[in-house]
């Protein structure tokens, strides 16, 4: 069910209206039959899928969470007869098989995920047989990376076991963040998700704004950008060097404008119901560098590799005996820098081969971990050259390192639509040679499908965005709107115009698909 869809906004109607008519006590009631029929309506299939990831946790979770109150009132009763070791002994069988339990089912829910998702990838890549059919059931790199990070916070105490299946099945399958995130936490999830919410005009308008901006990015800029880059990329040996350039820009223009609008309707949608997600963007254009970008960028899927691999292998006990062992027989340098080294590329190479199944993903993600690990080997030498010049204290010295930080984003990112790795370096290779750009910028950029209106369209729009996140800096655009209200309902009714007149849609046209739909 497309989120452009009018089919959808329908179904969010419907849901919305028994949602607020029904008793109090019933709401999340409603939600869960809402998302059980969004689920359906994607495929039948996929439910086998997520009902399995939602009992397997929920079953882990409460078997984790009941042996620790079991050991933890044992030992408060039997304080005075047990010894030390003892009670030392009867923790670590207890750590144990508590542990066995989140690894049995970790193995249960990431093994689908890589079945589903990467059996043919390794047929391709290491087999000369035959691909495999599969289902690949709709939001399963979200739903299950957020079950398991609800499984990892219950096993380390960070969070109680929800006892109510139906419950933590509405976790898991709320139907707005199914299809792109955002990526959420139990404990943040439920303060919202489960309270009764009585009838508010204000949150109604708050959403629908919200929703009305996402829909504005996605389809006014995002699905124009898009077709413009489908001609480029449909034809290299025709569409490089300068063609490249404008393809690099406008799949940025389109990620951005496409995964962010996005998330506002799935973020709006949810304040409709007066459910709060987390954020997953700040202002990622205005990083000064890779570093920080990703800090910005998707931020409930970097916090969640963060959390949960990141930290758990570079501090783990192996990788502290191997920081030892490479102490004394490399050196000091290499031992210290060898667990952030090797997990910060163990991160990247899964975040690389989470966003698709293919090498050109894996090469993507390592050359981001990589141009960190640079940026942060040479940070003395930086720091020392400052200190000499004061360079940093040049006005123009933020904006070189923002537009910097794009550049790198933006070079790196045309891994991501040029599938073949040959062929995307190919292309990177073509943007410095000047060969066709004075025929693109006069009369070649008006054969990629797109008009002079268009193109206005599209730099309008750009710069729209550009302003809001500008204004955005201190406090929310719709905040400093609300105590101006002619203001706030002249400006959203102006973009309901611009979606109605200039959204790409009309007779036989379908609306693309969010690109992180896929991922």
């Amino acid at each position: 069910m497309l989120f452009t869809s009018f089919y959808f906004l329908v179904f969010v109607l419907i849901t919305l209206f028994v949602y607020y008519i029904v008793q109090k006590r019933f709401q999340w009631i409603v939600l869960l039959c809402a998302n059980i029929y969004f689920y359906a309506y994607a495929g039948l299939g996929g439910i086998l899928f997520i009902a399995a990831t939602i009992c397997t946790t929920y079953i882990g979770a409460r078997y984790i969470d009941a042996d620790k109150q079991k050991t933890k009132q044992y030992l408060a009763q039997e304080k005075e007869q047990l010894t030390k070791e003892e009670k030392k002994a009867y923790k670590t069988k207890a750590q144990s098989r508590q542990k066995r339990c989140l690894a049995t089912v970790l193995l249960i829910n990431f093994g689908i995920l890589a079945v589903l998702k990467y059996t043919n990838f390794i047929i391709l890549s290491f087999t000369t047989f035959q691909t495999v059919d599969l289902i690949l059931p709709m939001g399963i790199s979200f739903y299950t990376f957020q079950s398991m990070g609800y499984l990892i916070d219950v096993y380390r105490g960070k969070a109680d076991a929800e006892q109510n299946v139906f419950r933590f099945a509405l976790f898991v399958s709320f139907f707005p963040q199914l299809v792109q995130g955002p990526i959420n936490r139990w404990n943040d999830l439920k303060e919202t998700m489960f309270v009764e919410h009585a009838f508010e005009w204000n949150r109604i308008r708050s959403g629908a704004e919200r929703m009305l901006w996402g829909y504005f990015k996605k389809m006014v800029i995002a699905d124009r950008a898009s077709i413009a880059l489908a001609t480029i990329t449909g034809d290299t040996s025709t569409y490089y060097g300068a063609y490249a350039f404008v393809g690099m820009l406008l799949y940025a223009v389109e990620l951005y404008a496409d995964f962010t609008g996005g998330i506002d309707v799935t973020i709006g949608v949810a304040e409709l119901f007066g459910i709060r997600l987390a954020e997953n963007f700040h202002r990622p254009f205005f990083s000064k560098n890779i570093a920080e970008y990703w800090r910005r960028w998707h931020i409930t899927l970097c916090a969640w590799f963060k959390d949960y691999l990141f930290y758990p292998l570079s501090m783990s006990k192996w990788m502290n005996k191997t920081s030892k062992v490479l102490k004394k027989r490399v050196g000091k340098a290499v031992g210290s820098r060898f667990p952030v080294y090797f997990s910060s590329l163990t991160v990247w190479f899964v975040t690389g081969i989470w966003h698709g199944a293919s090498w050109n993903f894996v090469v993507w993600g390592l050359l981001n971990s990589m141009v960190m690990l640079l940026s942060q080997e040479f940070k003395p030498l930086y720091e020392k050259t400052n200190h000499k010049l004061h360079y940093r204290n040049i006005p123009c010295y933020k904006v070189f390192e923002i537009l910097r930080t794009t550049a790198i984003v933006c070079v790196l990112q045309m891994l991501d639509y040029y599938r073949n790795i040959a062929e995307a370096f190919k292309m990177m290779a073509s943007m410095f040679f000047p060969g066709n750009y004075a025929n693109v910028l006069t009369d070649g950029i008006f054969h990629l499908g797109l008009t002079m209106a268009d193109y206005f369209v599209l730099l309008m729009g750009i710069i729209i965005i550009w302003c809001v996140s500008m204004l955005q800096r201190k406090q929310a655009i719709r905040k400093r709107l609300s105590t101006k209200p002619y203001l706030r309902y002249v400006i959203f009714m102006l973009l309901f115009l611009a979606i109605v007149v200039f959204g790409t849609y009309g007779i036989g046209y379908e609306s693309s698909q969010f690109i992180y739909n896929q991922f």
